[in-house]
């Protein structure tokens, strides 16, 4: 596959160093000081004020993660929104939003499908008031969800649109050309796919399951906390028992770029399915594709109340691996889940770190039936606490 021109070059490229490759150390890792935010800066300080908070004095201790020991850290800014229309993408839609390409049988008879996806840079609002500096595949954090059946030729236009320097690596098998990996392929036009650039990515569609994809330019914690991942479903030829589907992508955003996460969620807005939660049908089955690509912490976990799931590690097997109400996942584990909601109500559904569900991963599960709900809903109730979410 051959990398082409499709932008002029009024891109402009940052000086190189050797870690970065294009993108300087100062502002990955001192974006706050390099606009005068102390990197101390806490969560409440950015939603609640001017977003400006005092340097601290030259005596105090070395900042600590803004939003650790801090209880009243957890809570968003209460009657405020985040603006979706500006973010470009909706939480609640992006739950069931399967991108499954463009399709054409070829001549062999078998199905190519294919996507163009572009890498661009984006500021959206994570929490109400905060607004992050992302780097986006297709203007979305998390990236499409792109969606196959196994046994296909898939075929990835890669278009970088972006000041910096990006790859696309898909979790699966393929050759080394298309494994998105710097310093592999440059000659043939792959590898590191540098700004105004592109390359196409093709490969089988193998194995079943649910993968991801992302970047993985160095420095690569810095590329995929910036937003650069996706999911990425490839369906059994068989199928899959029908079901209500959604996709949950577990993130987090260190938003005074300190290495340590302010804001955690699902889908990448703290606390939205607090405030929409997620409306299921009752005693039909229901199926989420969970991914986690948090950066910056070692483990992140999954909890649903009042009910337990079938596990599918990496959705590899038609066989689940147990029935459970919690899972951990290290980053890049991912597993399909799988229950029925026997009972009307709210169901809380959230990570089992509790930090994390106080700083904006947590969730509601809505049985549809409204006259067996109570007036002031268990969701509703729960933003009204010190440690809820206001409005996200």
């Amino acid at each position: 596959m051959s990398k082409s021109r499709f932008v002029s070059d009024k891109a402009t490229k940052e000086p190189s160093d050797a870690a970065g490759r294009g993108i300087s150390r100062r502002r990955l890792l001192g974006g706050a000081a390099a606009v005068g935010v102390p990197a101390a800066i806490g969560l409440n300080q950015l939603v609640s004020g001017s977003g400006i908070a005092a340097p601290p004095a030259a005596a105090e201790q070395p900042p600590s993660h803004a939003g650790h020991g801090a209880f009243p850290h957890a809570s968003f800014a209460k009657g405020r929104s985040v603006d979706h229309r500006a973010n470009g993408f909706h939480p609640t839609e992006l739950l069931r939003d399967f991108d499954y390409g463009k399709t054409r049988r070829l001549a062999s008879g078998r199905v190519l499908r294919e996507w163009e996806i572009v890498a661009a840079d984006r500021e959206i609002e994570v929490a109400p008031g905060v607004k992050y500096e992302a780097w986006t595949y297709n203007g979305r954090v998390p990236g499409p969800t792109l969606r196959a059946r196994e046994g296909e030729l898939l075929r990835v236009r890669f278009v970088n649109g972006s000041e910096h320097p990006h790859t696309m690596h898909f979790h699966g098998i393929h050759s080394a050309l298309m494994d998105g990996m710097p310093g592999i392929g440059e000659s043939r036009g792959g590898g590191q796919i540098e700004p105004g650039e592109a390359f196409v990515y093709e490969f089988d569609a193998t194995p079943f399951g649910v993968h991801l994809y992302h970047c993985h330019v160095a420095p690569l914690a810095a590329h995929i906390s910036r937003g650069l991942y996706g999911a990425f479903i490839i369906d059994p030829k068989q199928g899959r028992p029908e079901a209500d589907e959604m996709v949950m992508v577990m993130n987090g955003f260190d938003t005074n770029f300190d290495l340590a996460n302010e804001v955690y969620a699902v889908n990448t807005v703290g606390f939205h399915y607090v405030n929409e939660p997620i409306v299921v049908p009752r005693e039909e089955l229901v199926r989420i594709y969970l991914v986690n690509v948090l950066e910056y912490d070692p483990v992140n976990s999954f909890h649903v109340h009042g009910n337990f799931f079938q596990h599918f590690p990496t959705g590899t097997s038609l066989q689940p691996a147990e029935l459970t109400d919690t899972i951990i996942q290290g980053q890049a584990q991912r597993a399909i889940l799988e229950l029925e909601f026997p009972l009307d109500g709210d169901y809380m559904f959230h990570a089992h770190v509790s930090e994390f569900a106080e700083l904006g991963w947590s969730g509601f599960f809505r049985l549809v039936n409204p006259s067996r709900l109570a007036a002031a809903s268990t969701a509703a109730l729960y933003c009204d606490l010190p440690w809820g979410g206001g409005q996200a």
